[in-house]
């Protein structure tokens, strides 16, 4: 039983579609584990905007990070020797990357050169890095996903400081995966894909988060939750494999479901668009990029901030 009004139904359109000239269907060692087997083209995920309204994304099998204009000419910017997932740039226009294997990435647009800033931990490699988010402090939080789950719930979240700092904030999630703060940026939610669950971890004043729990238990869909993103008014986006993207309110009741218009796994998502009005989801099943009008404005993402 539904105990809700029923969530407003908000369709999608195709905005963009990687292009045939970028696709060479394979197998790769990421796509056995990760595709069960399956031959890939693409698989595209991490969708940030810059100030100039530029579109990055990238293809985790191959390496890659596209960068789309508003005019949707779309340039390969960078390909290397790693598994990008999560992407956000930083106030000053640097791109940084959640890489499954090779940690957290600096990427150069102008080069394409890609410098590991943060391969371990205490000598000890990561499991495999996942999503990313800035807070206004500069702080950088990401998801230490690897192949974590109810079997194994050893995923980790970390807090990277503006003066290099690394803290370990939860090392006990099964499959952290997308990750946001909320508009006070006093909790930090985490969707918890093995799970089917969003967690939200108060953050404490010395920087320690206490009585973590769930605020959103999910069911159904393909495989849980994935990418997540805020709006003004701390509706939580939330993008469910096989079903679309949720969006709950302040208080975690689900307001709207958006709808794909092709594919199953639309993975992550970005405000963009006048006023930061417009939703750009990926859909990893055809290597697309879908778009719709957000009911609220996204929260400005921190490559918006002031310098």
């Amino acid at each position: 039983m539904f105990i809700f009004a029923p969530p407003v139904r908000i369709p999608t359109q195709v905005h963009f579609r990687l292009p045939d000239r970028f696709r060479v269907r394979q197998r790769t060692a990421w796509s056995d584990p990760n595709r069960l087997g399956q031959e890939v083209d693409c698989f595209i995920e991490g969708p940030s905007f810059d100030r100039a309204g530029n579109l990055y994304f990238v293809d985790i099998p191959f390496g890659r990070i596209f960068r789309l204009s508003p005019g949707l000419d779309c340039a390969l910017v960078a390909q290397y020797d790693g598994w990008p997932n999560g992407l956000k740039l930083d106030r000053d226009g640097r791109i940084f990357v959640a890489d499954y294997k090779r940690g957290l990435v600096l990427i150069d647009p102008a080069s394409g050169a890609a410098e590991p800033i943060l391969a371990s931990r205490n000598s000890e490699g990561f499991k495999g890095l996942n999503d990313l988010v800035f807070g206004a402090d500069g702080a950088l939080y990401f998801t230490d996903q690897g192949q974590t789950g109810m079997h194994d719930p050893t995923g980790r979240v970390f807090r990277l400081d503006p003066a290099g700092r690394l803290d370990l904030l939860m090392d006990t999630i099964p499959s952290p995966n997308g990750i946001v703060l909320n508009m006070a940026e006093n909790r930090l939610f985490v969707a918890v894909t093995r799970q089917n669950a969003v967690w939200r971890a108060p953050l404490m004043r010395d920087g320690s988060v206490s009585k973590v729990g769930t605020f959103l238990q999910l069911s159904g869909g393909q495989a849980g939750p994935d990418g997540l993103a805020l709006d003004r008014e701390d509706g939580l986006y939330v993008c469910h494999l096989g079903i679309g993207v949720w969006r709950f309110d302040a208080n975690g009741i689900p307001t709207h479901l958006i709808e794909p218009c092709v594919g199953h796994h639309m993975t992550n998502l970005a405000f963009g668009g006048r006023d930061n009005r417009e939703l750009f989801i990926t859909e990893s099943d055809t290597g697309s990029i879908l778009r719709c009008e957000a009911p609220v404005p996204g929260k400005a993402m921190y490559s918006h901030a002031p310098a």
